[in-house]
């Protein structure tokens, strides 16, 4: 028989198969979780695992958590891991205090992580995690997005973060952790209702009895995740057949469109307005429901900074709406609406902005572009103060050009990612 730490130290190992990394960063709290994985990755590493090294996020919420970051960094020295201390110091008191933690926690991990030459970086979530996320999400009434188990790697920044410990329970890394002698802390937070996911730990101890503890309802969660990946592949091929990008606008083969189930039209129409806006989250509900309806009717609607336009030869185009960028400038070295990037002579004083109705009416030939007015106006030019020194996409370079960036280049690969 396989004894247990040779088991947990296999499923570890079998989320990285084919793709181990040379060196692996990996987030540690403290908590049993991540103080399991860091001794998960130190047993893999004595045998021909990925070399870890150990990063602590400091939130500073707590009066405890900068003693808490010097006992990890003990650890870690015991073990022979490089380990170093993150700060965030970012929160006003206002807002959804976990959703601000959890996005600067990330980012603190990118920026950690590139300044290191990492490329990886493992978390500590377990099959617990997925459990009480799906009740959470449950509670909020989501669909198949929400109720899916969380991913088991994904990347952000160019840095790609792991989950290799979805598999397995909670209670089984702290037996571990036991027989190493191993404490760990016990965040106040855990047990704080104020909070939803304190909350849904306590249901799942509740349903427990009637079969759905953590494992069962993970086990939903993945199968959950099986329909998502059906459903994205369908949006990827509906991408594929019926989207062309022209200067930065997304045009919709109208009638096909129209013949797509409405999950996967939701689901492409998401995916196309955060492409086009550049947002994290796409708009969802009642108001992507009625520009659905829009799209398929063939009427101008904006939403989420962006314009329907009706179809032409066949075609919906999707654009920028004109509000949304007329007061955005850029300097040159630097992005325009998250999008655009510049090249061109070295010029002092010089910006990236939108054409507007005083470019257009410097470029007297701009329909030639074949962008309807909605789209010229938005389109960026350069400007040197209130004169317009180029405007690329309307056939007057001038020695400059402008293209997205390449993250913004591929819209399949922002379909396939979503």
């Amino acid at each position: 028989m396989i004894p247990p730490d040779a088991s947990l130290q296999s499923s570890l190992a079998a989320h990285f198969a084919g793709h181990i990394p040379t060196r692996l960063g990996v987030a540690v709290s403290g908590g049993s979780d991540s103080l399991a994985l860091l001794h998960l990755l130190h047993g893999w590493s004595l045998v021909g695992g990925p070399t870890p090294a150990a990063v602590t996020v400091d939130h500073g919420l707590r009066p405890t958590s900068a003693q808490e970051a010097v006992d990890v960094a003990q650890i870690c020295a015991r073990l022979a891991i490089p380990h170093d201390t993150v700060r965030w110091q970012g929160w006003d008191g206002s807002g959804n205090l976990p959703d601000h933690a959890r996005r600067a926690r990330y980012a603190l991990l990118t920026d950690w992580a590139r300044a290191n030459d990492l490329h990886d970086i493992a978390i500590g979530h377990t099959q617990d995690d997925v459990a009480e996320t799906f009740l959470m999400r449950l509670a909020r009434g989501a669909g198949v997005d929400g109720l899916a188990a969380m991913r088991p790697r994904w990347t952000q920044s160019g840095v790609t973060f792991h989950r290799p410990l979805l598999d397995l329970s909670r209670e089984a890394l702290r037996d571990h952790l036991r027989r190493l002698g191993q404490s760990w802390i016990d965040d106040p937070t855990n047990d704080d209702t104020t909070y939803l996911r304190p909350r849904a730990r306590q249901s799942l101890m509740a349903l427990a009895p009637m079969g759905l503890g953590a494992a069962t309802l993970a086990d939903v969660a993945r199968t959950l995740s099986g329909v998502r990946t059906a459903l994205d592949h369908a949006t990827l091929t509906a991408a594929r057949a019926l989207l062309q990008v022209q200067s930065g606008d997304i045009l919709i083969d109208h009638p096909g469109f129209n013949d797509l189930p409405e999950e996967i039209a939701r689901r492409l129409m998401q995916a196309m307005l955060q492409w086009l806006a550049g947002e994290e989250y796409p708009p969802r509900g009642t108001a992507l429901a009625s520009f659905i309806k829009a799209a398929r009717d063939g009427h101008t609607m904006p939403l989420h900074g962006c314009l329907l336009l009706p179809p032409k030869n066949g075609q919906l185009r999707l654009t920028r709406e004109y509000a949304a960028v007329k007061g955005l400038r850029a300097p040159v070295n630097t992005l325009w609406d998250n999008r655009w990037q510049a090249s061109g002579p070295a010029s002092p004083g010089v910006e990236i902005a939108a054409l507007g109705p005083n470019g257009l009416q410097a470029c007297p030939d701009w329909r030639q572009s074949g962008l309807p007015h909605a789209s010229a106006l938005c389109a960026p030019g350069l400007w040197q103060g209130d004169t317009l020194i180029a405007a690329p996409l309307m056939g007057h370079p001038n020695g400059w050009a402008l293209i997205l960036k390449p993250e913004q280049d591929n819209l399949l690969m922002s379909i396939l990612c979503h």
